[in-house]
């Protein structure tokens, strides 16, 4: 399968924060809201970070047992849960939700982009051992975030009636209905029946999403080796209970990141300062907030509330319900951060500009509790083009670069190019300009007070002016109708909804035209410590 690649600086794209340019530059205002900068150094600062903190090692290796205790896979991911008993192996983690039949193209790319860090570091570093793992957000109950899937054109939307936590809702009729859509999208393509085969085998009737995406994870990725963490566990949550007993004791995520919120917010737009327990109880197909109840006259203390259960505790009675029953206290964005590290002997996390935004806001969290603070690094970016979509850009006369560029800017680059005729009145403009500051200073030197009435005059001729460029622009245009046609479907192809592809698509088309290659593909483009924005033009069509 053939392939070339392209990287872009993430800042020339115009798709990414401030926040997230700047942590990639490296800039000294963000400098004091991360551990480790995101490089060699960065990793090694952090392996030596990760050493001093007693990671629960035999627990884990323990839980992924029994989690792949029925699932067929390769001896890689085998030796990999076993190696991480060993003080001198590490992990490299991406988190994600369970999208149903994984969501958008990134989730790809966020895995790959793990394995192929972790294959690196296993090179440069050989003392130690880097294992990839895929840590599941399974907790997660944004049914309208997580329900669909776009194949092609079409929005295929699960149509449930389950609340929850997405991960424990089971697989139903409806569900299932949904994969015979997307045979109908990529049955005809060489690898569509192997990709509904296997969606088929991993989605079926009464199983929990969070086991069919762990089962259709390590059919896709095991001979990398990748290791999927489903930490919606007891035991796992046992191990965290200090930290969730000083949030309910204490609410002491909420304060810490109140400060750095106010110190990000001087520079930065920040992300929801979470709230004063950033807990949710978790109890069969509900997941809902515990909030603290409001003193009343004669309380000596507040009770905790779970209002859309009707339940409440005591102090004594909700640490006695933490004791007794871990699985049922879930962290927010806030502490799911904390979690994670506390149950992987974690190094560095990999994340989209969204999830980077808000860890880091968190380090102050990770230091009241004394747990180590990973590298953090932007996750790969994409833009796959087929071979006739790269040969209308370049045919076009654009680059790759090129295509982030608004539509209706880039078709006005493209008349003003191929057009005979000047349709720029830049020049006359700057003579404009130039006449009015004349007049300004022949009037200021009888009245001054005429100087505003000149430049009402300047801004009216200059208006007119702009104004006639426009119509001249736009009468030009309509001779390279078809131009503009071919324009517009290639950005609203590779743009949807004026939207990242790797944000909308599934990855589903793609697999279906070349089957596992294609991840490989990806793989290999891929870079472990971040370079830009790949842009692949891929010598087959999806």
């Amino acid at each position: 399968m053939d392939q070339t690649a392209n990287f872009l600086p993430y800042d020339q794209t115009g798709y990414f924060s401030k926040i997230v340019s700047d942590y990639l530059s490296q800039s000294p205002s963000l400098q004091p809201f991360y551990q480790h900068s995101p490089d060699i150094h960065g990793i090694k600062d952090a392996i030596t970070a990760r050493q001093k903190f007693d990671t629960p090692r035999t627990l884990l290796v323990d839980v992924l047992t029994q989690q792949y205790a029925t699932l067929v896979t390769s001896e890689k991911v085998k030796q990999n849960i076993q190696l991480l008993a060993r003080k001198q192996t590490f992990t490299v983690t991406t988190a994600h939700q369970p999208n149903i039949f994984t969501g958008p193209l990134y989730f790809i790319y966020k895995i790959l982009h793990t394995i192929k860090l972790a294959d690196e570091l296993n090179h440069q570093l050989p003392d130690y051992r880097f294992v990839p793992v895929y840590y599941m957000g399974s907790e997660d109950a944004d049914l309208d975030e997580l329900g669909f899937v776009t194949v092609g054109e079409q929005k295929l939307v699960w149509e449930t009636k389950q609340t929850g936590a997405i991960g424990r809702m089971k697989v139903d009729k409806a569900l299932l209905k949904l994969i015979d859509a997307i045979h109908g999208q990529v049955g005809v393509l060489p690898f569509g029946n192997e990709l509904t085969d296997l969606l088929r085998q991993c989605y079926t009737e009464g199983k929990s999403i969070q086991q069919a995406t762990l089962e259709l994870t390590n059919n896709l990725f095991a001979e990398y080796g990748l290791v999927v963490l489903i930490p919606d566990n007891a035991s796992l949550k046992n191990a965290f209970h200090s930290v969730v007993e000083k949030e309910l004791t204490e609410g002491f995520s909420h304060k810490e990141v109140a400060v750095t919120i106010e110190q990000l917010g001087q520079h930065y737009k920040v992300q929801a300062g979470g709230r004063e327990i950033n807990l949710f109880y978790l109890l069969a197909d509900k997941r809902e907030r515990i909030e603290m109840q409001v003193l009343t006259a004669g309380q000596k203390q507040p009770k905790y509330e779970v209002r859309t259960l009707g339940l409440s505790f005591t102090k004594e009675e909700i640490l006695e319900e933490l004791l007794n029953h871990p699985e049922r206290f879930s962290a927010n964005v806030i502490l799911r951060g904390a979690f994670q590290e506390t149950v992987l002997p974690n190094i560095a996390f990999i994340g989209g500009g969204g999830e980077l935004a808000y860890w880091l806001e968190l380090k102050k969290v990770f230091e009241a509790v004394q747990i180590p603070y990973p590298v953090l690094l932007l996750r790969n970016s994409f833009l796959l083009l087929s071979s006739a979509q790269s040969a209308k850009l370049h045919s076009l006369g654009f680059s790759e670069a090129d295509l982030f560029t608004d539509e209706f800017t880039l078709i006005n680059s493209f008349v003003k190019r191929e057009s005979h005729h000047q349709l720029s009145f830049s020049a006359e403009i700057q003579q404009a300009h130039d006449y009015y500051n004349h007049l300004r200073q022949v009037t200021d030197a009888v009245d001054k007070t005429l100087s505003q009435h000149v430049m009402a005059l300047e801004k009216k001729s200059l208006k007119r002016l702009t104004e006639l460029e426009k119509k001249l622009l736009r009468a030009e245009r309509v001779k390279y109708d078809v131009q503009k046609n071919k324009i517009t479907k290639l950005k609203r192809d590779l743009f949807p909804n004026n939207s990242l592809q790797e944000r909308v698509a599934n990855f589903s088309t793609y697999y279906s035209a070349d089957g596992k290659a294609w991840l490989q593909m990806v793989y290999t483009v891929s870079s472990g410590l971040t370079k830009g924005f790949g842009v692949i033009s891929i010598q087959s069509e999806p």
